[in-house]
Formats: structure tokens, C-alpha cells, sequence
């Protein structure tokens, strides 16, 4: 965000925890990306804020609630107040549990692929609306294919990420066995905490097989989830590698050393592809 937004955004988390009856005398900002997140104090909530006009807030929560009920390994709301959405000076607020890091240690293969396989056992259970995975691909070939919002991208690599996004995405389209999914249960979205591997962030929610999450996740967790198509996982990830690398070419793209990145995954991309 914006600095100016950051400040509305922050007087808005305080103002709608204020109202509520817990106590903020410090924030402090934990991530900002296109949401704000807070973790407020010393009533310890984690606010996170986004403009009203741009959110899926409603749906993160109701599928978050539901999951939690479930059992699934999942951030949960803050229990002192009302589960929902509350809008305020253009934004839309959502408070949850603030979990304290059990370490700097990442969580082990084992246990990620156990919590994103308890995750998708909970997920078979939600019938709710959402995009089908290629929807997301089909964003990425968008981009790629726009040379104003791609204006860095050498003509080779263009049509290197083009060809990859548009096989690999009827290949994986066509090997069935979809569901409900998490949609990028990358590390960054994965709080270890005392309790486990916790997930958060659930914006990006789509159907697809299990293997296109598991592409998000550290390459060694696959080795431990059970079931797994071994093949499929392997286009999973130069596919997804594929998406994420489009993302850094956007002119737009603040992500921290986004052009390096993008550069040396487009080699990976085509190691993978024998190009």
C-alpha cells in the first residue's frame, strides 16, 4: 500500500478494535502486500486490512470458520468478537488470533505435508464457489501476452513462459481428480506455531488436484504426502514456477528483488523444459 494508505488503514484497524472494547496502545505492522496486516497490542489481535473495493474478506472468513470447525490445521478468528467482516473509512477489517513463532526453524517436510494433507481432507467437505486453478494460469498467460504491462521481457523469455503456461496447463487440466484447494500454500502462508504448521490466507481458493498445492510447498514435503502423482507434481511445479515468474515481469511487481528472481527462475524454466 501506499503510505497514505497504510496510515488510513492502520487508523482503521485501531478505530474498529477500539470499538469493540480491547485496548491498542502500539501496531505493528506485519506484512504489507495489497492487505495491510496489524498485530495490535496489548490486546494482541491480528488485524488485517484491505480496501473496500478490492477483497474477498466475506468468503476468507466463512471458508476459515468452517475449516477451523473441521479440525483443519487453520489460523482461526479472534474468539473475543463476532466472526465477520466489519468496514470502516473504505476498508474492510478482519481480526484474528495472533500466534507466536515457536522458532526461526521452518517446518519439517513431514509435518507440512501432513497439515496441507489434513487441509484438503477438510476442504473435500466445503461446497463453495470458486475458480477452476486454470483460471489462474490463464492470468498469468494475460500478462505475458501483454507487452505494455511486460515491457522487460526479452521477446524468447515471453514466448518460453507463453508455450509453458499453455501446455503445462492442459496437461495438468486434463489428469482430473480436482477439489477444493488452497491455492498457494506456499511457505508464507504456513504459521509454525506451538500447536503445528497453521494455515492462513485463504484469498486464493480454487479447484484443481491436490498436486498444484503441493507445488507451492518446499520440494521435499512431496515426498511425504500420501497418494501423490509424482508426474503430475513435477508439471505442477514448472507451472506454478511459470506463474510466479510472470508476476515478477509486471511492470507493477514490488515484490523485494522481483527482477532477479525473475531472471534466474526463468532459467529453471528452461532447464525444466530442455529448452
Amino acid at each position: 500500500m501506499r503510505v497514505s494508505e497504510v496510515r488510513r488503514a492502520t487508523a482503521a484497524a485501531v478505530s474498529t478494535v477500539s470499538s469493540l472494547g480491547l485496548v491498542v496502545d502500539d501496531v505493528v505492522v506485519l506484512h504489507d502486500s495489497n492487505k495491510l496486516t496489524l498485530r495490535l497490542l496489548p490486546c494482541d489481535v491480528l488485524a488485517r486490512v484491505a480496501p473496500a473495493e478490492d477483497q474477498v474478506a466475506q468468503f476468507e472468513v466463512g471458508v476459515a470458520q468452517r475449516l477451523a470447525e473441521s479440525g483443519c490445521p487453520v489460523a482461526v478468528l479472534d474468539p473475543r468478537v463476532e466472526p465477520r467482516v466489519h468496514e470502516r473509512d473504505g476498508f474492510v477489517v478482519t481480526l484474528w488470533t495472533y500466534y507466536e513463532s515457536v522458532g526461526p526453524q521452518e517446518v519439517s517436510p513431514a509435518d507440512y505435508a501432513g497439515a496441507l494433507e489434513r487441509l484438503h481432507t477438510g476442504m473435500r467437505t466445503l461446497d463453495v464457489p470458486v475458480p477452476r486453478f486454470t483460471d489462474r494460469v490463464a492470468q498469468a498467460q494475460r500478462l505475458v501476452a501483454d507487452r505494455d504491462r511486460t515491457p522487460a521481457l526479452a521477446e524468447a523469455d515471453r514466448e518460453l513462459l507463453a508455450d509453458t503456461l499453455r501446455s503445462l496447463g492442459r496437461v495438468v487440466g486434463e489428469c482430473g481428480g480436482e477439489q477444493l484447494l488452497h491455492g498457494e500454500p506456499h511457505p508464507g502462508n504456513v504459521l509454525a506455531t506451538r500447536n503445528g504448521p497453521l494455515f492462513i490466507d485463504f484469498e486464493t481458493c480454487c479447484r484443481g488436484p491436490v498436486e498444484f498445492d503441493l507445488a507451492h510447498a518446499p520440494e521435499e514435503a512431496g515426498e511425504h504426502y500420501p497418494g501423490v502423482d509424482q508426474d503430475v507434481l513435477r508439471e505442477c511445479r514448472v507451472l506454478v514456477l511459470a506463474m510466479v515468474t510472470a508476476w515478477r515481469w509486471d511492470r507493477c511487481d514490488q515484490f523485494p528483488d522481483g527482477r532477479r528472481l525473475g531472471t534466474e527462475w526463468l532459467g529453471r524454466i528452461r532447464a525444466a523444459r530442455g529448452r
